[in-house]
């Protein structure tokens, strides 16, 4: 510390003191703590502090005194939770205050401080460690570059954040709805006529001026939706982080068949003597309905259902073993009622228990398609058991994933509230 004398400070914290030694201050986990540390004056003291006793070397901060002390808990022991019996909101106003985010909450106080402020939609602004018109001159080296990468990455993942987010969303969105429109027209009969007479009349020419238009749209998206993942990357903080994430994975998917299928064209051609490459190049190409999962960057809504069946996989894995021993129930008691007994009549849609399982996943789920159903007295009082046994057990589990999907609605919503308000504060300025 280079302001203040001897060998120790105190910290006076709403009337409960904490004794430290300097070198301790230096490192110390709570930011603001830290920053006295490198105070050269009694005016660089008062801007971290509330007031300052330069004889006792006492530095005063008018905070909530419980509160800090469950911080220093956590300081100490790794561990930080709840203040009883105080507000969520408070708590967490006094930890940004300290210098510490939502992220070192243990998970159980992480999600009640979610859901506090999903219900209010309550937004605290981290203070900066060099805010105010003195800090700015003693910023860290390389802190504007890093501000610049952190700018870069909300541009590109967070479409609410800023303008150019906004701009750089709308043109992604239209990028994958015109992949789309010509991924889908390629497979009408008049896109698909010249090329199959390209291979069975050899008019290469006619082929290709026909398919031109879509090769050259398609080639233009697959470039941007490239550019995009490859900025993404460099500009992400964990690398590794980045590769493992689902939405990035499905856009490596989606990308990369092309050069693929551009790769196989090349050096195979497109003649009627290889047809497996032919059904390969179709396959890879097909892959591109995948960009439609790219939207759920742009829309909270699909967001929430993949946060949602992220959050519920044990309530979906239990839903799924519900339905596989009704399956494995009812399939076995219908294909003997129908085909089994020698009652006169036998059911031939009933031959196997395999068989019987599509009858059984139809009626369960209410669909009915009407394509295979029971003609037997015993086998038609087994339906119509399967059908309200359907209806329970898939009833049980949505209970769980309902409250779960609203959980997780307000989160994004708040999150996406957020950035609104950096976005408006960009209008004003």
């Amino acid at each position: 510390m280079n302001f203040g004398r001897g060998p120790s400070v105190v910290l006076n914290v709403g009337g409960t003191r904490y004794s430290f030694s300097r070198e301790v201050l230096k490192d110390f986990p709570l930011r603001r703590v830290s920053r006295l540390h490198g105070c050269l004056s009694e005016k660089d003291v008062l801007e971290v502090c509330d007031d300052y006793d330069r004889e006792r070397n006492e530095y005063f901060f008018d905070r909530h005194s419980e509160a800090f002390g469950f911080i220093m808990l956590y300081v100490r022991h790794g561990h930080l939770r709840f203040v009883p019996h105080m507000c969520e909101l408070s708590f967490y106003n006094e930890m940004i205050y300290w210098g510490l985010e939502g992220s070192h909450l243990d998970y159980c106080c992480q999600r009640r401080l979610d859901d506090r402020m999903s219900e209010t939609y309550t937004y605290y602004a981290a203070e900066e460690p060099n805010g105010g018109p003195e800090g700015k001159g003693r910023r860290p080296p390389g802190a504007e570059g890093r501000k610049w990468l952190e700018r870069m990455r909300r541009t590109f993942e967070e479409p609410t954040s800023s303008v150019a987010a906004q701009v750089l969303a709308t043109v992604s969105i239209l990028f994958v709805i015109v992949s789309m429109v010509v991924l889908c027209a390629s497979t009408l009969p008049e896109w698909r006529a010249p090329e199959n007479r390209s291979v069975e009349e050899q008019s290469r020419y006619t082929a290709e001026s026909v398919r031109e238009p879509s090769g050259i749209i398609e080639a233009i998206c697959i470039g941007w939706f490239t550019a995009e993942c490859i900025v993404r990357f460099i500009v992400s903080k964990n690398k590794c982080e980045f590769v493992r994430r689902p939405l990035n994975i499905i856009d490596l998917l989606a990308i990369t068949p092309y050069y693929i299928s551009v790769l196989m064209t090349v050096f195979t051609g497109e003649n009627s003597q290889l047809q497996r490459a032919g059904v390969t190049l179709r396959v890879l190409r097909m892959m591109r309905i995948f960009w439609v999962i790219k939207l759920a960057r742009h829309f909270i809504g699909l967001q929430t259902l993949g946060l949602t069946l992220k959050r519920c996989y044990r309530e979906m894995v239990m839903l799924l073993v519900f339905i596989c021993v009704a399956m494995a129930i009812f399939s076995a008691l219908s294909q003997l009622l129908e085909n089994g007994l020698d009652l006169g009549t036998k059911n031939q849609d009933y031959a196997s228990i395999p068989a019987a399982c599509w009858w059984v996943i139809i009626s369960m789920t209410t669909v009915g398609y009407g394509d295979m159903c029971p003609i037997t007295v015993p086998g038609r009082i087994l339906g119509g058991i399967c059908v309200v046994s359907g209806i329970v057990l898939l009833a049980l589990p949505i209970t769980f994933i309902y409250h779960s999907f609203v959980q997780c609605y307000h989160e994004l919503k708040f999150r996406s509230a957020r950035y609104s308000r950096s976005l408006s504060a960009e209008f004003l300025n």
